[in-house]
């Protein structure tokens, strides 16, 4: 089975990288559903972030820099993105990097804890009973399977990321099941007063997750992963009075340019962090490593330094600089005018004429020969080109092309 591992760009955290790599499954599940697309979200662990605070910029906290929100903040947040798509937290604790389920004798790992705990929700008569007094148990098995069935791609990332304790995990499927219920009964044009009662969806939830977890734990359980997902998504920054609102337009700002300062500091680390992604035994050959702009400098600076060749049989990039900063001299791997070593991959590289991000590197001087320079069109001013390359049709018909 082919594996694509996505390799973000600078600034790529939370929310916005769960959507993007829903989008591209669903652009390969039309192409491709062979592959296996593994993601790779290494700015939230290693990009840059405000360690004293914001305490280097004037007046951050009076400027509505760093806001948190309260939990109930938190709660309501999380549930507004659950009623619009019930895989929502489960997309986010996906986003975890894989974990080795190693096999210990007379002990289940904790993926088949998991699973085993999830199987147990089909069989348990005292869960359906309780469904069917609030309402939802006419679609609460549909639901589940929706859920955490063998065609549910969400809940199988969820096992190969899973470590104890599971507590998170268990309430994040507990809320997506809740959440698929909803939808299930508006599509059958059901409606139970849970639609609209918080506290009997609330019961609902805490049912469920006391059957996953074979406690009393409560459904307040939000998996620290999730925590640091949600963290300052409750309020927007948008306005005129930059000034008066500095910490806020930091916050949505900073993690751009500072990413591309952490990596030019200590781009090892991120370079270690996708080499482990590659060479995790969950990750089956040929490898694709498809990088979008920071991402391909540090895709290909890692397979200079590293002879990879045994998994990855390919290397895409997007809207990449990695040519500009080798004809500059800043490639932390390969100083200007040596060449690409021989153990080097095939290399495919996008790049749109409107996006003032993306290079080109088969020319002279570059990489001549050595990789293959595609253009696409996003039809979409600067700087919105530069990340409107995932919905593109041009952009996948290229990356099918060369998949293994």
């Amino acid at each position: 089975m082919t594996t694509v591992i996505f390799v973000h760009g600078t600034g790529g955290r939370k929310e916005a990288y769960a959507e993007t790599l829903q989008q591209m499954e669903q652009a390969l599940q039309k192409r491709r559903p062979d592959v296996k697309l593994v993601p790779c979200l290494w700015g939230d662990p290693l990009g840059a972030k405000l360690n004293a605070g914001g305490a280097s910029i004037p007046t951050y906290k009076e400027s509505q820099g760093g806001q948190v929100p309260t939990p109930e903040d938190e709660n309501v947040r999380l549930w507004e993105n659950l009623y619009n798509d019930p895989f929502y937290e489960m997309r986010l604790l996906s986003l975890r990097p894989l974990q080795t389920q190693r096999i210990v004798p007379g002990q289940s790992t904790p993926s088949q804890e998991l699973r085993s705990r999830v199987e147990s929700l089909s069989t348990d008569t005292e869960l359906q009973a309780k469904m069917n007094v609030l309402g939802i148990g006419a679609v609460f098995q549909q639901a589940c399977e929706v859920i955490t069935g063998g065609n549910s791609k969400q809940f199988g990332r969820l096992l190969e990321t899973a470590s104890r304790p599971l507590e998170g995990d268990y309430a994040a499927i507990a809320r997506a099941i809740v959440s698929m219920s909803r939808v299930l009964c508006k599509e059958q044009e059901l409606y139970p007063w849970l639609l609209v009662d918080d506290q009997l969806r609330n019961e609902a939830v805490d049912a469920i997750q006391k059957t996953l977890t074979r406690d009393e734990t409560s459904r307040g359980v939000i998996s620290n992963w999730t925590k640091s997902q949600l963290t300052g998504l409750a309020f927007g920054f948008g306005t005129n009075k930059i000034r008066r609102k500095r910490g806020a337009v930091m916050d949505g700002t900073y993690p751009f340019a500072g990413d591309i300062m952490i990596y030019q500091a200590k781009g090892e680390k991120i370079r270690e962090f996708i080499r482990g992604q590659i060479e995790h035994e969950q990750v089956e050959p040929p490898v694709v490593l498809l990088a979008h702009s920071l991402g391909g400098i540090a895709c290909v600076d890692l397979l200079i330094e590293c002879d990879l060749q045994d998994k990855v049989k390919y290397l895409i990039t997007v809207g990449s600089q990695a040519p500009f900063f080798y004809e500059i001299g800043a490639l932390q791997t390969l100083p200007y005018g040596e060449p690409l070593p021989k153990h080097f991959p095939k290399w495919l590289n996008i790049y749109d004429l409107r996006d003032f991000l993306s290079y080109i590197g088969n020319c002279e001087g570059v990489f001549p020969g050595k990789l293959v320079d595609v253009q696409v069109d996003n039809r979409q001013p600067f700087p919105e080109a530069h990340g409107a390359y995932w919905a593109n049709e041009q952009t996948w018909n290229e990356i099918e092309k060369v998949l293994p």
